[in-house]
């Protein structure tokens, strides 16, 4: 999260300025803000904004895997200049946003006992930046028969392909690059999965893709969606046509959902007053104000199995003391309450439609406490 854009963990405390940070969610979900083409006060468009809430987030990718939380050889790839050091209590924001997301992931990918032809899944992430989940997850062993999708703005799908194309430690990732005049590219990664990234506005995904979806994206094979602070950029109308995009192609589908909430609370309210004071819009907070409402969300939205857990949820129950002693010693935290309070008002919400999950719904929950690797 930037500093000057969404709400992050400084700017909820008062702060603001160069310590922003990604903190308890992504630095802006890139796939289209509310549509307003009005400048802001400060004479930059609502999209560009969102777009370049992800040079910060980066930085406090980079500050997290620095300060020794997890491991990410590719964080540095996407920061320019030299790294700037977080605060603890961003590191620990940025450190839970990607452990929580990661188990989920990790939960959707498990196959279980299905045989070598049945393993083929697919995610696809709305405005996922330049996030290194996909650099991640490809080069682990058996993903072979996994593809990873990316849609977002076209800037930003350029800007990733420049970089990877110009980093060794990431070229050398990939065979095939093939990108197209209109900034989508794609490329197979040296063990074998596909990574693709779509360059489409969200907001017109519903025509964009109703007469001809990319063949890359099959609608055959279990999915997982990600929207990692994404679709609460987007207008009621836009994002319920995102989900039913999706909800009426793929046979079997299953959604992570992650989001800032206000809880109709005072720190709630400094959240929303720091939103409007820096022109961003994120029409979610006013349908979507609780864990059980984007619960709702999902279920309204057709998915049969949901589920949901704040971030302060995640760190007390599917981090375990070890692990917790571990991040106590190299960050000790003094705001306690103010991390809980702040961890409070994000969460996750999950959901699944169709068969090819198995017991998804039960894998996320049983991964509570086994979380001191990701």
């Amino acid at each position: 999260m930037a500093a000057p854009s969404i709400p992050n963990l400084l700017s909820l405390r008062g702060g603001g300025g160069r310590g922003g940070g990604r903190g308890g969610g992504r630095g802006g979900g890139r796939g289209g803000g509310a549509r307003d083409a009005r400048p802001s006060a400060s004479g930059a468009s609502p999209d560009a904004i969102i777009q370049d809430t992800d040079t910060d987030a980066a930085v406090s990718r980079l500050s997290m895997v620095e300060s020794g939380y997890l491991h990410d050889k590719y964080a540095r790839c996407f920061v320019s200049g030299p790294p700037t050091r977080r605060l603890p209590i961003i590191n620990r924001g940025t450190y839970m946003r990607t452990l929580a997301l990661d188990l989920v992931v990790f939960a959707f990918l498990s196959n279980e006992h299905l045989p070598d032809h049945e393993r083929p899944k697919q995610i696809i992430s709305l405005g996922a930046g330049t996030d290194t989940r996909p650099f991640r997850l490809l080069e682990m062993p058996g993903m072979a028969w996994l593809v990873y999708h990316e849609i977002d703005f076209e800037p930003t799908c350029r800007k990733k392909y420049q970089i990877v194309q110009s980093t060794p430690g990431l070229a050398d990732l990939f065979e095939e690059l093939d990108a197209t005049e209109g900034g989508s590219w794609s490329a197979r990664h040296v063990r074998g999965g596909r990574y693709h990234c779509h360059a489409v506005d969200l907001r017109n995904m519903h025509t964009d893709f109703a007469s001809a979806m990319p063949a890359s994206i099959r609608t055959d094979v279990p999915t997982l969606i990600i929207s990692e602070c994404c679709l609460c950029y987007l207008t009621q109308q836009a994002s319920a046509r995102v989900l039913n995009f999706f909800h009426s192609r793929m046979a079997s589908l299953a959604i992570i959902i992650y989001e800032p909430m206000p809880l109709d609370d005072v720190f709630g309210k400094v959240m929303v007053s720091n939103l409007k004071a820096r022109d961003i819009k994120m029409p979610s907070l006013e349908r979507y104000r609780d864990p059980q409402a984007q619960q709702s969300r999902l279920q309204e939205a057709g998915f049969e199995e949901v589920g949901h857990a704040t971030i302060k949820d995640a760190w007390d129950q599917w981090v375990n003391a070890v692990q917790k002693e571990r991040l106590d010693v190299l960050e000790g935290l003094d705001e306690v309450e103010e991390w809980q309070l702040l961890a409070s008002h994000y969460v996750l919400a999950w959901g699944t439609k169709g068969t090819g999950f198995g017991s998804f719904g039960k894998r996320v929950m049983d991964n509570m406490g086994n979380g001191q690797s990701a």
